[in-house]
């Protein structure tokens, strides 16, 4: 089996993310506001949406990885990194692995995915589930609990094609499917039909080991566990414009799975203290196993609704939640939300409603965010969605609510401003950080370092940074 690029990086192979009609009405009415189209005209504000629902469903062509530094430096860690993953493409003598840090965030460390490429589709299909198909094509191999169909004498060592079903409608244990699936590539199974489907247990373990993705990004599967972190470099971006300080205490309000709290213990050197919440339990147990593996004392994660986090009793001396008003030094809200900027996203099965459902439940965090944090202490406000409601609508909402807040520059500042619509200022546009790929989606250019290119191919992502005066 051989492969080569097929098409220049960011061109569309996959259609634009498949939303609920209501659901894409109302985010075309959301980057078609008025507001916008005064700025820069129907036409273009067309195109930027066209451009966001088809880059929503392709995966950013970079791999981000947070670096440990509290551990080791940055150049000893990409020298390991470099290391283990060229024993992955030793077998490849035309595959060579290219590491790069980036030159506003310390501690980064950027790889290019190889995509897409032109592979060829066999008569052999396995079909996975939407989710499983989104991290294939960041470069993950296929785990047994996310096959719904196989061929029915499909056993180990056969080679066949992965197809990932968009609308989740293929039924489990199924031997075909026609219905709306994309492919994602090819790979070798490892283990039998019957190991998937015919037993009484949860299938686990590798089941198809990816061999020709249509994005090749190295697996990191075991691959320096302590030292190399996977993380959106969004994600990556809001640690650094927090900036926790060594002996503060800091609230991580809506935690899991812990990528955030642990960075901002890294970025203190472990000293201090972060309190991590969140409301279901067994994302705990994540956050706390993500803070062994770092190597961090400083973490401390109880499973608390964020939302009663603020104690009525002034004279409460426990140290878990509820706690006191003004009881952090730095708050991060990293809320939950529509998750409409995550990539890739073939499709979205979500209503109206559930979008909507957000806006309200940020604010009631929002609220015991303010209450917990010290005066001139620091509240940073961030998501994964794309929304005016989730982002720019709820700082505006934010600065009329709360007269003690005002909006603070960021650093570094890496992506767009924020987006017209929700009646801020421009200056006050100009202090929020906005990630947006749509800008930049068909402006693809080869001879552009890959890390600029990396601050526009991202996931889309919201910041915003307060002081409480």
């Amino acid at each position: 089996m051989t492969e080569v690029l097929l098409f220049p990086q960011n061109m569309s192979i996959f259609p634009r993310i498949c939303l609920k009609p209501e659901v894409a009405e109302h985010l075309k009415s959301v980057f078609l506001n008025k507001e916008i189209l005064t700025a820069v005209g129907h036409q273009e504000a067309e195109h930027r949406f066209q451009n966001l629902l088809l880059c929503l469903s392709h995966p950013p062509l970079h791999t981000c990885v947070r670096a440990s530094t509290h551990l080791a430096p940055l150049e000893e860690i990409r020298s390991k990194l470099q290391e283990e993953l060229s024993e992955q493409t030793s077998s490849d003598s035309s595959a060579s692995v290219q590491i790069l840090s980036h030159p506003q965030v310390p501690d980064v460390l950027l790889l290019p995915v190889d995509g897409p490429r032109r592979v060829e589709q066999l008569s052999s299909e396995v079909v996975v589930g939407a989710q499983c198909g989104n991290a294939v094509l960041r470069g993950a191999h296929v785990f047994a609990p996310g096959i719904v169909a196989s061929p029915k004498y499909m056993k180990v060592g056969d080679v066949v094609s992965v197809f990932s079903d968009l609308e989740g409608r293929c039924t489990r244990g199924a031997l075909s499917f026609q219905g709306n699936k994309v492919f994602v590539g090819n790979g070798v199974a490892e283990m039998d039909r019957s190991s998937i489907f015919c037993t009484d247990e949860h299938p686990r373990g590798l089941g198809v080991r990816m061999v020709e993705p249509l994005y090749r990004s190295p697996s990191f599967d075991g691959v320096l566990p302590s030292l190399a972190f996977l993380q959106n470099f969004p994600s990556v971006v809001v640690g650094h414009v927090l900036g926790p300080r060594p002996g503060e205490r800091i609230l991580d309000m809506c935690a899991a799975p812990g990528g955030k709290t642990c960075h901002i213990a890294a970025l203190m050197g472990d000293q201090g203290e972060v309190v991590a919440l969140d409301r279901i339990r067994n994302k705990i147990a994540r956050i706390r196993q993500n803070a062994e593996t770092l190597q961090l004392q400083s973490i401390k994660a109880y499973c608390f609704n964020g939302i009663q986090a603020v104690s009525s009793d002034l004279t409460q001396q426990t140290q878990g939640p509820p706690f006191p008003p003004e009881s952090f030094d730095r708050v991060l809200l990293d809320a939950p939300c529509s998750g409409l900027g995550q990539r890739p996203t073939m499709a979205s099965t979500w209503s109206l409603k559930e979008i909507c459902s957000y806006p309200p439940l940020q604010r009631k965090l929002f609220h015991a965010a303010v209450r917990l944090l010290k005066k001139g202490g620091v509240l940073v406000y961030s998501t994964c969605t794309v929304t005016l409601a989730e982002n720019e609508e709820q700082v505006a909402w934010a600065l009329s609510s709360f007269p003690c807040l005002t909006l603070q520059q960021q650093e570094p500042h890496i992506g767009a401003e924020g987006m017209l619509g929700a009646g801020l200022s421009r200056e006050q546009l100009r202090l929020l950080q906005r990630f947006s790929p749509e800008l930049s989606w068909d402006q693809a250019d080869a001879s552009i370092p890959l890390q600029c290119r990396a601050d526009r191919d991202t996931i889309g992502f919201f910041i915003a940074k307060f002081l409480k005066s």
